[in-house]
């Protein structure tokens, strides 16, 4: 009897747990699945010799479906939505990577073998309970029948009446809810790739003559910037709004001082939390990159990218600063870059700080040394990424004295009086806090850079590439990313000047937002002859 009932518990359990992670307390479980008295109803009526086969399939279903769930809170818990079931595979392979980046080839090992317990245990189990069940409503048939139209009639009572629990309905139909929204969402994505084909085949800069692309920046260094994971709550969130409102004032006042004035916007990112890749490329090529399918019909394509419009020129030798990428890189030269500087070819002898191996202002400061600062070089066209606020901002590096950063080793101090990844993520404020903290240090690294080594001819943009993850953003549904170019030239900014973007490196609430994927073209468009 008591393995009966156990039986029945993990069975509403998986029937009834949630697939986001804020939904997850006791009172979801305090339910009646619809599907659970549907499914008990069908295995009555099947016939003896497939009422075994039938209870089989079932408990896989339910297994299968709780595992989904499962994903879905994964997904929720980084990128604040569901896993794709057509597109999303890739992913497990970029998070199995990043286990491996920050615990280890030992910790990676040590997840997957514990995901494959798990997916094997959950069909196991419920497989399992399902065929018990099954056999023991076939033994007392009568009783089993009179249970289900009572259940059936208290969930269609709790239906009529609206009754509710936690503000969700007494009578569930989570699971088939899922189920629909994910057939639909399998449609959706399976007509993605005719969809993007599409939209690709529009380049408005396709085949404009390279005499006539970005000769408003010509005989200047245009760097541009990501800076993982600022998004707008770092701006504009309560807590965290304040220190870092301090920061921008402050740095736009000594990047004035300096002959330097900036003008700020706001882009919509393709995604939240995560795959910056993806972020960066909709910068870049002007597409809605918003899945890996997309960036893989991207980069095996021909489309013009704003890197590769540099490059194009020929005015310009365009380099790639990529700490984070620490295998090959055959993208970058979809990207139009002459040279590539990853994580193992800038010399750094530090240590990592969490997933981040190379701290941004010594990243920086490699690339004043290998580019930015040789004689007679001619103009330089740059994609940096800076990494340091990457989750999980444990520990966070700090500003040290330029001019004794070395060979990183400086950092070894710093990062001995760092927080652990179970202090940070001990509680949602600390998160915030640190994460906070690493949004100031990545800027100040970045100012302190354009104050040290900038010049007449330097043009900065930076942007961030995505919000942060829901424990940071309070789950809110905004994808908005801060983007600034700095000039000290004022000729650059008179061509924006129409844009509508707010003076200074702090966008307003209500500057203009434009979705990343029309950064291209509106630059494009600004810095060629018809920007004049």
């Amino acid at each position: 009897m008591g393995v009966s009932v156990l039986a029945v518990g993990l069975l509403l359990a998986a029937l009834l747990l949630p697939d986001q992670p804020d939904q997850l307390a006791p009172v979801a479980f305090v339910r009646l699945p619809g599907e659970g008295v549907l499914l008990a109803t069908a295995l009555l009526m099947l016939p003896p010799r497939a009422r075994r086969a039938g209870a089989v399939a079932v408990g896989v279903l339910i297994g299968l479906v709780a595992l989904l769930k499962c994903l879905d809170i994964g997904f929720y818990t980084v990128l604040y939505r569901p896993f794709d079931l057509v597109l999303d595979w890739g992913l497990l392979g970029n998070a199995a990577d990043y286990l491996r980046e920050t615990s280890g080839r030992t910790g990676e090992l040590a997840a997957l073998a514990g995901a494959l317990v798990l997916t094997v245990a959950v069909l196991l189990l419920t497989t399992g309970a399902t065929v018990r069940l099954t056999a023991l409503m076939a033994r007392h048939r009568a009783r089993a029948v009179r249970v289900v139209l009572v259940l059936g009639t208290v969930w269609v009572t709790c239906v009529v009446l609206g009754l509710r629990t936690g503000g969700a309905p007494v009578a569930s139909t989570l699971d088939a809810d899922l189920l629909g929204d994910r057939a639909k969402q399998v449609r959706v994505s399976l007509a993605d790739a005719r969809l993007f084909r599409r939209q690709a085949a529009v380049d408005a800069f396709a085949r404009t003559p390279s005499n006539q692309l970005l000769t408003g920046l010509r005989g200047k260094d245009v760097l541009f910037t990501f800076i993982e994971s600022y998004g707008r709550s770092a701006i504009e969130d309560p807590t965290m709004g304040p220190p870092i409102d301090a920061v921008l004032k402050q740095s736009t006042m000594t990047l004035k001082a300096a002959g330097f004035r900036a003008r700020s916007g706001w882009l919509t990112s393709p995604v939240t939390g995560g795959g910056s890749w993806l972020a960066h490329s909709t910068f870049l090529s002007g597409l809605w990159i918003s899945n890996q399918q997309r960036f893989r019909s991207l980069t095996s394509s021909d489309r013009t990218t704003l890197s590769g419009s540099f490059r194009r020129t020929g005015a310009w030798r365009t380099v790639g600063v990529v700490p984070g990428v620490l295998v090959a890189w055959p993208e970058g030269r979809f990207f139009g870059l002459d040279h590539v500087y990853d994580g193992h070819h800038l010399d750094y002898h530090g240590p990592d700080f969490g997933w981040s191996q190379v701290p941004d202002q010594y990243a920086l400061e490699a690339f004043q040394r290998r580019e930015f600062g040789k004689r007679g070089r001619g103009p330089l066209m740059a994609e940096i990424i800076l990494t340091s606020s990457h989750y999980p901002w444990a520990p966070v590096p700090r500003m040290v004295d330029w001019a004794s950063l070395g060979d990183g080793s400086v950092f070894q101090r710093v990062r001995r009086g760092g927080k652990t990844e179970n202090e940070v993520w001990s509680n949602p404020e600390s998160v915030r806090a640190e994460y906070r903290t690493s949004i100031e240090y990545s800027l100040n690294s970045l100012v302190g850079f354009l104050r040290r080594y900038g010049n007449p001819n330097t043009v900065l943009v930076f942007l961030g590439d995505h919000q942060p993850v829901p424990t940071v953003t309070a789950n809110s549904p905004r994808k908005d990313v801060p983007v600034t170019i700095v000039a000290h030239d004022p000729r650059v900014l008179d061509r924006i000047s129409g844009w509508g973007w707010t003076e200074g490196l702090k966008p307003a609430a209500g500057a203009p937002i434009w979705g990343m994927d029309n950064f291209r073209d509106r630059f494009l468009k600004a810095f060629g002859p018809q920007g004049r």
